[in-house]
Order: C-alpha cells, then structure tokens, then sequence
C-alpha cells in the first residue's frame, strides 16, 4: 500500500476511534497492523481496527 493511502486509512480510523473494517479491505488494515499502525480487534462479531501509538506518530510526525 502507498504511505498516501496509508495515511488517509489512519486518518480514518483515527477519526472513528474505532473503525469497522469494511469487506474488501481486509488486506489493507492487516497491513497496517503488520506494520504495527493499528490493532485490530477480533473478538468483535464485527473487527474493528484502532490506532496505535506508532500509527500516530507516521499520521502526524512523519517527515517524508
């Protein structure tokens, strides 16, 4: 995924506080958790992704 639609999932997300991880775009939060930008909660009936720490910092600090 590129850091521009990285960055607008996170901005997403952070916004919801919780975000619903919609049908289709299961590859694109399980990146962003690999990466260690988000934390997906399974023990919803519905995942839901939430920001980490590190997904603030690359939303709002990342220089490049």
């Amino acid at each position: 995924m590129e850091k521009e639609a990285m960055k607008s999932l996170l901005g997403i997300i952070d916004q919801q506080v919780s975000s619903s991880i919609l049908g289709g775009m299961e590859d694109e939060y399980e990146e962003l958790e690999r990466l260690g930008y988000i934390h997906i909660n399974r023990h919803r009936v519905q995942h839901a992704a939430s920001i980490t720490p590190e997904g603030m910092e690359f939303l709002y600090h990342d220089k490049e």
